[in-house]
């Protein structure tokens, strides 16, 4: 059995969460916390010091500008010993410092998405990128979300371009605004399109367009409940583990 904390519980992604962790019989979420007022089967804190329960793994869905909240979890997992999932994007400088050195403490598991799909997505890009790139197939990314997404590309968009950046070299130019400029496209960029509206869930299409030819693959998905399964399952996966900053590659490979 693994006891997990969810931080942010009363969120979508945490609602998702709580939801996809009923149905499971080797999790048990013991505890939430949350800066509004709801209910759940767990007793919900305003911050992580009130808490009583001590878990096996705490998973957070804080939003980015919960900086302090964020930060004081860091400090909790470090003097609690506990491992942490964090799947909050967009991310301040000073809290991605703050992850990196409590990594050296405790297990951090940390993705922009933790869908089991875009994740293997992330692993095909990077063995297709190289090929397609050296055949002269420019490169270009695609991502959709509903009207109340805050940062626009997605965190998962960047994931995506990292991971074919890192393939072809490093050297890769991001673009997400072409707008000011009026020249050809450089075969060095990795274009970043956003798209918000409606209730999509999360929709990211990457683009291998060819002389002659044009090679899409895409994720679409349809509920958060994939978010879940896959963070639940991370917190499964990180439990007992030693310190280090983990991804879901990791995961995957595991």
């Amino acid at each position: 059995m693994t006891n997990i904390m969810v931080c942010g519980c009363l969120g979508r992604l945490g609602t998702s969460i709580d939801r996809v962790a009923a149905t499971m019989e080797d999790v048990k979420i013991i505890a939430g916390t949350d800066a509004f007022d709801g209910v759940r089967s767990y007793p919900i804190y305003k911050n992580i010091t009130e808490c009583k329960q001590k878990p096996d793994v705490i998973i957070n869905v804080l939003r980015p500008t919960d900086t302090e909240e964020i930060l004081q979890l860091l400090a909790y997992c470090t003097e609690n010993r506990v491992p942490l999932i964090v799947c909050t994007t967009s991310l301040p400088p000073e809290v991605e410092t703050a992850i990196a050195e409590t990594s050296k403490k405790v297990a951090i598991l940390k993705s922009a998405n933790m869908s089991l799909g875009i994740n293997l997505l992330t692993s095909l890009l990077n063995r297709a990128a190289k090929m397609l790139y050296d055949a002269n197939f420019d490169i270009e990314i695609i991502e959709k979300h509903h009207s109340k997404k805050l940062d626009a590309p997605s965190g998962t968009a960047y994931m995506l371009a990292d991971s074919i950046n890192k393939a072809l070299g490093g050297d890769m130019e991001y673009v997400t605004d072409r707008s000011q400029t009026h020249k050809e496209r450089s075969r060095k960029e990795i274009g970043v399109h956003a798209l918000r509206g409606g209730e999509i869930v999360g929709e990211h299409s990457v683009v291998f367009a060819g002389q002659a030819e044009v090679i899409e693959l895409t994720h679409i998905a349809q509920n958060r409940d994939v978010f879940a399964i896959g963070a639940i399952k991370a917190a499964c996966f990180l439990k007992n583990k030693p310190p280090e900053l983990y991804d879901m590659q990791d995961f995957i490979r595991s």
